[in-house]
């Protein structure tokens, strides 16, 4: 008969095993996001830039360090896991009101927007002398949400020489050019004169990948951070129907592909779930009261949440690695990135 108390070992022991494999990334990202909260005060007396980009902008400056390969593992378990946590648990900032107040006109800019990026992907990739498939890829990672768009589209995009090289590079530049934009557009929309809810839309609407998208957002203020992921949210939850339209595309040309596997997006649905107890229990008597720690906790837990992911992803980014590729590439994504800001900015100035 098997002893009872040696049942726990195995998991105990697969605990140690994780706590030794995440353990260095997780922590040298959780001290870049003490540091920059410690700097930021002090950076605050010279230029009014906020925590969550002074972490960026740290984990740039010690990615020598952060490239080797025990500290890999905890950086990537930051900004996939962690990072969606922390985004699930923003819900609680966020009422049903909110989502409603961004009003049709919204909802149809971005779709809008999102269409004509996907085509101009394919059209930049002809263009330019490159695959379809590399024109989907930059498209879908532009209009959607990066990386995780990037691979859903690459397995309905038909198999040619280059397309893992394209897969990779797609991935890498959608994170590096997210981290470039997170900073050059909040200023942009002041330039604009654009308002707060205006702002968010912007930021949601245009910025790659979701935690560019938060740290943009939240360094503006909390109401254009909530706008901006309510837009985001958006974006991620039109993943599926871009990837099937994209699959049908390459279909309708004649090409073979596999089946689509799209990442189902829990972290969105969290947020919603969250969204919906916002708008339902401060109303509630006696609820409220008992909420209201709650709420400020979750709050507390996603704040921190998002510093260390930023702080992972700052980590993890290379600058120089993006100029390693073909310049036509890079043109390409640049160019998905011009179309869907130029689209979401002239929509926003006319409604």
């Amino acid at each position: 008969m098997a002893n009872p108390l040696a049942s726990p070992a195995p998991s105990l022991a697969g605990l140690a095993a994780a706590v030794r494999r995440l353990g260095p990334g997780v922590a040298l990202s959780f001290a870049v996001a003490i540091a920059a909260v410690v700097a930021e005060p002090l950076v605050k007396r010279i230029v009014p830039i906020p925590a969550m980009v002074i972490a960026l902008i740290l984990g740039v400056a010690l990615h020598g360090l952060a490239s080797r390969p025990a500290f890999e593992p905890g950086m990537t378990w930051c900004v996939k896991k962690l990072l969606r946590v922390a985004i699930g648990l923003l819900g609680v900032r966020i009422a049903f009101g909110d989502i409603v107040d961004l009003g049709l006109a919204t909802a149809l800019l971005v779709m809008g927007a999102m269409a004509l990026t996907i085509a101009s992907g394919f059209w930049l990739a002809r263009l330019f002398g490159l695959a379809p498939g590399y024109g989907a890829l930059a498209g879908a990672a532009t209009a959607v949400c990066g990386a995780s768009a990037t691979l859903a589209t690459s397995t309905v995009v038909p198999n040619y020489p280059q397309k893992s090289a394209d897969v990779a590079f797609t991935v890498v530049a959608a994170n590096a050019v997210s981290t470039l934009v997170m900073v050059a557009y909040p200023p942009l929309c002041l330039l604009l004169g654009l308002d707060a809810q205006a702002t968010g839309v912007m930021l949601g609407a245009t910025i790659h990948d979701m935690a560019q998208v938060v740290g943009a957002g939240y360094a503006v203020s909390e109401s254009v951070g909530n706008a901006a992921v309510i837009v985001k949210l958006f974006r991620v939850f039109l993943l599926l129907p871009v990837v099937l339209a994209i699959g049908w595309w390459f279909t309708r040309k004649g090409a073979e592909h596999g089946a689509a596997k799209v990442p189902v997006p829990v972290f969105a649905l969290v947020f919603l779930g969250l969204c919906l107890v916002n708008s339902v229990a401060p109303a509630i008597p006696g609820v409220a009261e008992l909420y209201a720690p709650v709420k400020a906790a979750f709050v507390f837990a996603s704040t921190w949440g998002l510093l260390i992911a930023i702080a992972a992803l700052g980590l993890g980014t290379s600058l120089t690695a993006i100029l390693r590729i073909g310049w036509r590439h890079i043109a390409v994504f640049f160019g998905t990135t011009g179309v869907i800001l130029a689209v979401v900015a002239a929509g926003l100035l006319v409604i």
